[in-house]
């Protein structure tokens, strides 16, 4: 079974621990005191104690591992029977209870090994907890909010005071009553001295303080008992402080669940060593052999080193550089190489002309400036070929040496070269060498005479004339695309007024973008009325631009052919919270594409003209097609819109969703807008069979093609089980037999790691099956599946405890995530990626790690820097792809 939730967090928790510059004598001097600790455990019954056992503590980290507190909660017995089956745990619980009514710090215990641990580094109630800076920050949002409340501060306030934001303004008012009410204090305000008693208790660094406090908000009366309503108020709280709507919704059912198992006897209210309990109920303690140990050295070869010599330090970098991006370096030093020798070839050639003789080396720079653009206008349209870049990606092995994943990062290099050279060339002839013509003395116009006829008397001569109309008129169209296209305006970042937002959006870049075809005309005209050139085999803008044109030609009219022959047939259509419409089709005839590929999308009833690129998330055996499409502009929105119109939504809000396979009457008889799709496209992810080890990662909606990916790995090892089973490839005979061992021979992966982290509880509803699918027929244990809800708090936080008590119960109880609904536990906050980086290398070294992310830019860099670092420091090599569209 594909490991889940609960397993990897033990490793993350674990493994965060373990800091990069270690110091060894201080461990063994650690190391050295410990064992010199023993463990009496003592039987209690009525008023006798009997001594049962003396242990060392090697003993213990052996009973530690065998796991004293059981991962999983027994029903009706785990809880009750934990004590009996523990001695050690009920003596720590009874002097914890004594320490409540007579506060004694000498009666403390070290819970820092075993799962008690775990507990440990749980409620806390604000993120800081040092008490001396944490303090001065507090102190300073005090002074601020009560300066209009003689120093008062309302306890509508408290939460912001303390750093909590506006979701968790209920909590914080929660925690403001009980510690009020532990100290006696009346009224809604409290002054200064006050809350710095508050802040003292809950940053103090106590277990039996922050539980006490976690308790005393539970138990609202102040009885000492906790009832199940006052759990529900409680689970209620935490879901609107996490975002967690589907919980807040559930939360009757989920404080029954509570008392089902915390009071076995039905006794109607659980007592604070039942809570106890289920917190010290921490991940399973399973290791691997001597793990720490390899994760300790590799943590050492982690540490930056700093070289002193200057030269060796930048030997290192270059060389490390050169081995992570020689693709790219070959490429880039290839045309650099080629435009320079063009600007060259043709300053010589304009040095040694008549027209030097007028303009000088104004004319030299203007017509080197030239060169150059003509092949970056011809090379620019390559990139976007997509339909031959798939081809070459697919066909042949030039993706060994070409960046093909770079098409688009190259196609804007090229953009930038052809700004800087359209900038050299007009502004040397508009400011050099036509001022220079204008008042040449007669004997030197002479020379230009044959090329420009008599002397003009004004400017306007030069500009009005084709050449000048034509690149006027070029340079005023590419600035247009080229400014529309800067991310600011393509993705509507822009801020214009009110009438100028048209300006901004995706439909502005695509259309603005077009206006390449009147540039190229244009061009094309440019190139052939020159001033300076009269012979036609001289006049070399076609020649560049022939063959590129022709080929992007060829792919557009490809695109319309493979198009328009026949509209996809819409099997189904749902739109999920988060605002996202996922679209079931029909498979085109002929349609062969690899997980990890994207398609183009077009709707006419939208705009008969815009194709917009989607990740397919459909596995390759599927006998359909899907793509899932976050709702964020013009386009997708009046998409939505026009397929909600279609469907008939749920009555009485019964659903969530809006589902066209739930309506009561046939699919047939409702009518869809006509979809068309063009495609599939090459993309990084679709080279994952080649890695053996496979990390995916998926920012939310960017995660659609890792799960094409995924439900691929578990379709290829169902094919691999059921075909050859356990010993390897069979002797098949028949064709359909062996087209798949041809499929398996080139399907290498062996081991995957998926990450998809996602900011609301709603978005797991989007892949729910396919997580659900992997976790169920992954018998190989050969698929890690890890999901995280950013908008809960981390684990150890006090307004996600018991949102983590209740995961671990449910779980244990139904084997489903009450966050995400599926049977992968799932993560809080963000995930710790130096550690996820970690754990594959302990897990796989010199292996060869394919690192496949699709999201937000903001994590490009962290990823793609800890692959170098990882893949320079240890011997298993991470390679990044990030899908670029």
């Amino acid at each position: 079974m594909a490991k889940e939730g609960a397993d990897s967090a033990d490793l993350h928790h674990r493994e965060s621990d373990i800091e990069l510059i270690g110091a060894e004598t201080q461990r063994g001097q650690k190391s050295q005191d410990e064992r010199n600790l023993v463990e009496v455990t003592m039987d209690i019954q009525g008023g006798s104690v009997a001594l049962r056992s003396v242990k060392t503590v090697d003993e213990l980290v052996e009973d530690e591992k065998s796991g004293l507190i059981g991962r999983k909660l027994e029903k009706k017995a785990s809880f009750g029977a934990s004590v009996v089956q523990n001695a050690t745990n009920r003596m720590k619980q009874l002097k914890r209870l004594a320490s409540f009514s007579k506060p004694s710090p000498s009666k403390k215990f070290d819970r820092t090994k075993s799962t008690v641990a775990h507990a440990l580094s749980g409620l806390k109630f604000i993120s800081k907890t040092d008490g001396g800076a944490g303090w001065d920050e507090v102190q300073n949002r005090f002074d601020k909010l009560t300066a209009a409340t003689d120093g008062n501060l309302p306890r509508s306030l408290f939460g912001k005071c303390i750093g909590m934001n506006e979701q968790s303004k209920a909590y914080a008012e929660k925690l403001f009553d009980t510690l009020a009410r532990q100290r006696g204090i009346q009224g809604d305000s409290i002054n200064k001295l006050q809350l710095r008693d508050f802040w003292d208790r809950i940053s103090d660094q106590s277990f039996d303080n922050r539980l006490r406090t976690f308790f005393d908000m539970v138990d609202k009366d102040a009885d000492g008992r906790i009832t199940e309503e006052e759990i529900k108020e409680i689970i209620c709280l935490s879901a609107t402080a996490n975002n967690l709507t589907n919980i807040q919704k559930q939360a009757e059912e989920y404080a029954a669940l509570i008392m089902e198992e915390l009071d076995p006897d039905d006794a109607g209210y659980i007592m604070i060593d039942n809570l106890e309990t289920l917190l010290l109920h921490g991940p399973d303690q399973t290791t691997r052999g001597d793990s720490k140990y390899l994760s300790q050295m590799l943590s050492q070869k982690l540490t930056p080193t700093f070289m002193n010599n200057p030269i060796r330090r930048w030997y290192r970098d270059t060389k490390y550089f050169l081995q992570d991006n020689w693709q790219r370096v070959w490429v880039l030093v290839l045309w650099i190489c080629v435009m320079l020798g063009l600007f060259a070839y043709k300053f010589v050639q304009y040095r040694n002309r008549a027209a030097y003789e007028v303009m000088g080396h104004c004319v030299c720079m203007a017509k080197g400036a030239a060169e150059t653009l003509k092949l970056n206008m011809a090379l620019i349209l390559l990139p976007v070929c997509r339909n031959t870049i798939t081809w070459l990606r697919n066909r042949t092995k030039l993706g060994v040496a070409v960046p093909f994943d770079d098409n688009l990062n190259f196609h804007k290099v090229i953009a930038v070269a052809i700004a800087i050279g359209v900038a050299v060339h007009a502004v040397y002839h508009l400011t050099c060498d036509f001022p220079r013509l204008l008042h040449a003395s007669p004997e030197k116009y002479e020379l230009m005479k044959p090329f420009f006829g008599d002397k003009p008397s004004n400017y306007l001569y030069y500009v009005t004339s084709w050449e000048g109309v034509t690149g006027i008129v070029m340079v005023l169209l590419m600035a247009i695309a080229f400014t529309l296209a800067n991310p600011r305006f393509r993705r509507g970042r822009a801020k214009l007024p009110k009438h100028l937002q048209k300006l901004t959006g995706f439909n502005a870049f695509w259309y603005s973008h077009h206006l390449f075809v009147i540039v190229y005309v244009l061009l094309v005209v440019h190139g052939i009325k020159l001033y300076l050139t009269h012979k036609w085999y001289k006049k070399t803008t076609w020649m560049y631009l022939a063959v590129p044109i022709i080929i992007y030609a060829l792919e557009r009219l490809i695109r319309a052919l493979r198009s328009s022959t026949e509209s996809v047939k819409i099997l189904k259509v749902a739109v999920y919270p988060g605002n996202v419409l996922s679209l079931h089709m029909s498979k085109p005839p002929g349609f062969s594409y690899k997980s990890g590929q994207y398609m183009f999308v077009n709707c006419a009833a939208v705009s008969p003209f815009e194709w917009h690129p989607f990740s397919i998330t459909s596995a390759p055996d599927d006998n359909y097609l899907s793509v899932h499409i976050k709702i964020i502009g013009d386009w997708t929105g009046n998409l939505k819109a026009k397929f909600v119109k279609a469907c008939q939504p749920p009555l009485n809000g019964q659903s969530g969703l809006l589902r066209a396979d739930c309506i009561n009457i046939s699919m047939d008889k409702i009518t869809f807008p006509k979809v068309q799709v063009d495609g599939p496209y090459g993309a990084p992810a679709q080279d994952y069979r080649e890695y053996e080890v496979v990390l995916l990662v998926g920012l939310g909606i960017g995660a659609t093609p890792m799960i094409s990916i995924l439900k691929d790995i578990v379709n290829n090892f169902k094919v691999m089980d059921e075909e050859y089973g356990e010993g390897g490839l069979g002797g098949s005979r028949s064709a359909t037999n062996q087209q798949k061992k041809a499929r398996l021979e080139e399907f290498k992966t062996r081991r995957a790691y998926f990450y998809w982290v996602t900011r609301e509880q709603g978005s797991f509803d989007w892949f729910k099956g396919v997580m659900n699918e992997a976790a169920e027929e992954d018998h190989r244990g050969a698929i890690e599946l890890h999901s995280y809800c950013t908008s809960v708090y981390e684990e150890g936080d006090a307004r996600s405890a018991l949102i983590t008590m209740l995961q671990s119960i449910n779980h244990a109880k139904s084997g489903v995530d009450i966050v995400s609904g599926t049977r992968v536990m799932s993560h809080f906050a963000k995930p710790n990626w130096r550690s996820v980086y970690k754990r594959i290398a302990l897990n796989h070294p010199h292996a060869r790690v394919g690192v496949f992310y699709c999201g937000s830019p903001a994590l490009t860099k962290q990823l793609r820097q800890l692959s170098l670092d990882f893949s320079h420091n240890t011997s298993t090599k991470f390679e990044f792809h990030k899908e670029n569209f």
